[in-house]
């Protein structure tokens, strides 16, 4: 239809999404409802492995913590793209076969300047 912003083609994800969004508000708020409500001390301690906490839990992590966590994530996700493309070698060629091999190159030279930035070492 003419002047239509909305395609009907799109409706379906509309739905979708609407769908899980519903979803999910239905599912944390029945969850509030039905839930029991009976705190008492042993439930509100923090756990640690089961022992006593020793300290309190509020202190600062390193940066270190944060830096080994991005890096596993950015490792993490960029592995990832290799199953896919394993998959689908046979059909896709020497020119995807070229384009893999810079890609683990450079996730390859990621990894080794890291390591020389100490980035992967925890204690210093």
């Amino acid at each position: 239809m003419p002047g239509s912003y909305l395609p009907s083609d799109y409706m379906s994800v509309l739905f979708l999404l609407l769908f899980a969004l519903g979803f999910g508000v239905a599912a944390i708020a029945l969850g509030q409802l039905l839930r029991l409500r009976r705190p008492y001390h042993e439930k509100l301690v923090a756990y640690e492995s089961g022992n006593e906490p020793t300290e309190l839990p509020r202190f600062r992590f390193s940066v270190k913590f944060y830096l080994i966590a991005i890096l596993f994530a950015v490792f993490d996700v960029e592995c990832i793209f290799l199953y896919p493309w394993a998959i689908v070698y046979d059909k896709l060629g020497l020119f995807a076969f070229a384009e893999m091999l810079i890609f683990i190159f450079l996730l390859l030279a990621g990894y080794v300047y890291a390591w020389g930035k100490g980035a992967l070492t925890w204690e210093r």
